[in-house]
């Protein structure tokens, strides 16, 4: 990298200082769970991109369906009643897949749209009810929703809140799952689900059950350091919410189409939402599409609805878009051809063992954790107390660093400290091991300074 003097792009995640300084890093081509950058360095993708790529780069049939279908329909939209035959598919094919009684869909272009849409139809299905007192919508410390305001709002980590002066009113945030982090010198994962729960219930009970219409919840913890939930927890999650009539969405834009070794994590984890939000892995992150899922109740207000109102005033240019559906039917194809699902539980397995086996006994690792092909290191300062190293040493960072001069891309978690992999569901066993090996390498070089 080389420096700047003018930057025309303002990065997503970036510093505009330091990419002045340092230039970007340019990709330049990918294929299978391997990247390039422009120097020519190969690099293993242990991020499937930003938790996308699925089915791994460079997949000549996904390129091909997306050209015959450039070809023969490039764009047309789907307001006022339009459609196209591949969002039609691909819609019959996505509520075949979802769990429950998840039997509707609308399409988006990304993971924020889709819990931005979410938020909006729960908004319009009380106002249908008559409620337009249950508004509020309740989310944790340390999920990722998105980074519009709203979904920015949900997001609870407070360097998305800081810069724009959120969260805005409605949202409402409640304790993060996380036990190796929260629980109490004791305290089992039973007891600490437990002690969350009831710490929704007096959430419920000082709001006021009918202001709160909704709680939103990731099955797994993405951005907010790949945390599984702790044994109990959505159960009771669940059984609140019915007791309280409060809507359940389930965020599965990261865990969706097999990251957690099943078609969703809702289904790994028992979760019956009343919504959920997909993006990301849908299409393998070729196109920019999202799809928002609702069950068949709330379908039936929005329906007896419109018979007064017409029709549903919310909508993007890019909703159903042809090619995205095309790439998306396609992407399903592989994904359910290859069983990546399958392989993402045999081969996630693996690689968490591998890295136990090679880090689970450093007096600077707290925590190796993690289901299906995601998981992620927790570095501690202290091993007895659990105790984080100060944010402002950025050793996540400089890991992460390290191992991209080791040939392979990982993700560091700031606000928690962690590194997070997520590799490609195509991930061999042997690319794996190949995986661990760098990443040992570039974490001992770093951690012999601590």
């Amino acid at each position: 990298m080389t420096p700047h003097s003018r930057l025309d792009v303002l990065h997503p995640a970036s510093s505009i200082a330091a990419m002045l300084q340092s230039g970007p890093r340019r990709m330049a081509s990918a294929k299978g769970v391997r990247i390039r950058d422009d120097t020519g360095h190969e690099l293993l993708d242990g991020t499937a991109g930003l938790w996308c790529v699925n089915i791994g780069h460079g997949r000549e049939e996904i390129a091909q369906v997306m050209a015959d279908a450039v070809r023969n329909l490039d764009y047309f939209h789907t307001f006022g009643g339009y459609s196209n035959a591949a969002q039609e598919t691909l819609g019959a094919r996505l509520v075949a897949m979802a769990p429950g009684d998840l039997n509707h869909v609308f399409f988006g272009s990304s993971g924020s749209d889709a819990n931005d849409t979410i938020l909006k139809i729960i908004w319009h299905y009380n106002n249908l009810l008559g409620r337009r007192d249950k508004k509020k919508i309740v989310s944790r410390w340390g999920a990722y929703h998105g980074t519009s305001i709203s979904t920015a709002s949900l997001t609870g980590l407070k360097s998305f809140h800081d810069q724009f002066d959120l969260p805005i009113e409605r949202i409402l945030h409640t304790e993060c799952p996380h036990a190796y982090r929260f629980a109490t010198e004791g305290e089992d994962e039973l007891a600490f689900s437990t002690r969350l729960i009831d710490a929704f219930k007096q959430l419920i009970h000082d709001q006021g059950a009918e202001t709160i219409a909704a709680f939103i919840g990731e099955p797994v913890l993405g951005a907010g350091g790949v945390v599984p939930p702790p044994k109990g927890y959505w159960a009771g999650i669940q059984q609140v919410c019915q007791e309280n009539d409060i809507l359940l969405v389930a965020d599965e834009v990261v865990c969706g189409f097999g990251r957690t070794g099943a078609d969703f994590g809702s289904q790994t984890y028992d979760i019956r939402p009343d919504f959920m939000a997909t993006a990301k892995g849908l299409t393998s992150g070729v196109f920019p599409m999202s799809a928002a899922f609702m069950t068949t109740r709330i379908w039936d207000v929005l329906h007896d609805g419109s018979k007064a109102l017409g029709g549903f005033s919310h909508g993007y240019t890019y909703s159903g878009h042809p090619v995205g559906a095309a790439v998306a039917n396609a992407v399903l194809d592989i994904y359910q051809g290859e069983h990546l699902a399958d392989n993402a539980r045999r081969v996630g397995a693996h690689l968490m063992q591998r890295l136990s086996d090679e880090l689970g006994d450093h007096p600077h690792v707290g925590e190796i954790r993690g289901v299906g092909l995601v998981c992620a290191v927790q570095l501690v300062e202290d091993k007895s107390s659990r105790r984080l190293f100060e944010p402002g040493r950025k050793l996540p960072a400089a890991i992460a660093e390290a191992a991209y001069g080791c040939g392979l891309i990982v993700r560091p978690l700031p606000s928690i400290g962690a590194l997070a992999f997520s590799p490609p569901l195509t991930l061999t066993l042997s690319d794996a091991d190949e995986m661990v090996t760098r990443f040992v390498s570039a974490f001992t070089r770093i951690m012999s300074t601590v």
